[in-house]
């Protein structure tokens, strides 16, 4: 059976004081922290590119779990929007030489952003299954500081740098349950790219996410013959303070099962969710967490872990 095995991060130290930032475009502290939610945006150094996050995601994996070994791994997928220099080559190639990963590894990259963590796992899963091997990296890196234009009110206050390292393996700590996806391409042009900067309209992608996550995770629920209060904890995609919380409140009593915590990372795109399950999910009193990642495509993907 394969799952998730452990979960490590690299967050850069550097970046812009929001706070401090939406003050510059005349929001004030507590819009920030009550619709926002990030007070502290990490952001690259000049000198970094994707692969070099993905890179200090995977040597964080390495230090702290002493059973990992680079070597034995046969599986690498990437998921990233934004890779190193202008995408050609994929980042997964280059990731598998920063890593000295042996060269009959699988390496490819997956181009989903907020949704690509959910589809990686069951991607990496199902490749896995299908062909016999037995430990896989997933690793998120989607820097948006590379697209972001610093004086666009909209996207200049939400969105961090940061990567992950998921390993994948037997034996798991979690297992991968039952899921759903989805895609609507007609909403694409509210969440894209044009002349190298991003472009975003923030109302049609909070009714997005409000609209379409709740009724997507009842029927997950529905399928897997549970309810809402079966779930331990709920560890959506961290788009913002005030997508978390309006999903929450169409849970009624149960909103204080899903996890907010954005304040030190802003949203980071595909890295949301496996931050928020290294940081909360490897805990005795957890045994059945629903993740949900949504937005650009417009994507979106939701599952069940189990322990």
């Amino acid at each position: 059976m394969i799952g998730i095995k452990a979960i490590s991060s690299y967050v850069p130290k550097g970046g812009i004081d929001n706070v401090q930032q939406g003050a510059s475009f005349g929001n004030d502290e507590a819009f920030i922290r009550s619709k926002i939610g990030a007070t502290f945006l990490p952001i690259m150094g000049e000198d970094e590119d994707t692969s070099d996050l993905c890179a200090k995601a995977v040597a964080a994996l390495a230090a702290h779990n002493p059973d990992f070994d680079l070597q034995s791994v046969d599986t690498l997928v990437v998921v990233t929007q934004n890779g190193d220099r202008e995408g050609l080559p994929q980042t997964s190639s280059i990731l598998q030489d920063k890593l000295g990963l042996p060269t009959h590894v699988a390496a490819f990259d997956l181009s989903l952003a907020c949704s690509g963590y959910v589809y990686g796992l069951y991607v990496i899963k199902g490749f896995m299954d299908s062909l016999g091997l037995k430990n896989g990296l997933l690793v998120t890196a989607d820097p948006y500081s590379k697209i972001v234009n610093r004086s666009d009110r909209v996207t200049s206050l939400l969105f961090g740098d940061a990567a992950t390292a998921t390993w994948i393996g037997h034996d798991p700590f979690w297992r991968l349950g039952p899921a759903k996806f989805g895609t609507d391409g007609s909403g694409a042009v509210h969440l894209h790219v044009a002349d190298g900067k991003l472009k975003m309209n923030g109302r049609q992608v909070y009714n997005f996410a409000a609209q379409v996550v709740t009724p997507h995770l009842h029927e997950l629920l529905s399928a897997a013959s549970l309810n809402p209060d079966d779930v331990d904890a709920y560890c959506l995609h961290q788009g913002s303070g005030a997508i978390v919380d309006a999903i929450s409140k169409r849970f009624d009593d149960l909103a204080s099962k899903f996890v907010l915590d954005i304040e030190e990372t802003g949203n980071t795109v595909s890295s949301s969710i496996p931050l928020v399950l290294q940081k909360y999910a490897f805990r005795d009193d957890w045994h059945r967490v629903a993740i949900s990642g949504f937005g650009v495509g417009l994507s979106w993907g939701s599952a069940l872990l189990e322990r």
